[in-house]
């Protein structure tokens, strides 16, 4: 259902900026600063770049201290010293906003991590209950050793039963003779 609303000439739809102000929003992507950030923050900390800078300041001094060439950096290099406070006024805050996103991720993980671990506590705990009931209803259940045992006492009471002397086996009477008659 299409929700109709009225709106006079010249009213704005987003009163949440104000009238003439540039759309930021659109041109700038947060994340795209911050992946360069974090991609330039780890530049900064490689030895390829430690050793860079070193060979730039020293080819830096020496070619401002030689006396052939235009000193272009008059002592104490004031140049030089600009050039390393620009350099840190924007490596810090690069590196900072580096650092948070970092955080951001780290906290992610580590909420993930509870996620996963409280659901296996409660899986853990769930076959834990299981295996109990498991273990109570198998209380009851008649093994194969219990049966044997009843099956070994039922036969030494039934040995035990027997009368003690075998009495020999009794010849079945001839059906063709009559009593106290003899065959002859």
């Amino acid at each position: 259902m299409a929700r109709i609303t009225l709106r006079r000439p010249g009213e704005r739809a987003d009163l949440s900026v104000p009238r003439g102000s540039p759309q930021m929003g659109a041109r700038y992507d947060a994340d795209a600063f911050g992946r360069f950030a974090e991609a330039l923050a780890r530049f900064l900390g490689t030895g390829r770049f430690i050793v860079g800078q070193t060979v730039i300041v020293i080819g830096w001094i020496i070619l401002n201290t030689l006396l052939l060439i235009h000193h272009w950096d008059p002592y104490p290099f004031i140049l030089l010293n600009l050039a390393f406070s620009t350099q840190a006024a924007y490596a810090a805050p690069l590196i900072l906003l580096a650092q948070n996103r970092q955080d951001d991720r780290d906290r992610a993980n580590i909420e993930r991590d509870r996620e996963v671990a409280a659901r296996t506590q409660a899986d853990t705990e769930f076959l834990a209950r299981e295996l109990a009931a498991v273990r109570l209803a198998l209380a009851d259940v008649v093994t194969t050793q219990d049966l044997e045992d009843s099956l070994t006492r039922m036969a030494k009471l039934i040995t035990d039963q027997s009368p003690q002397t075998p009495q020999p086996p009794q010849p079945p009477p001839d059906l063709r003779t009559t009593p106290g008659q003899t065959s002859g």
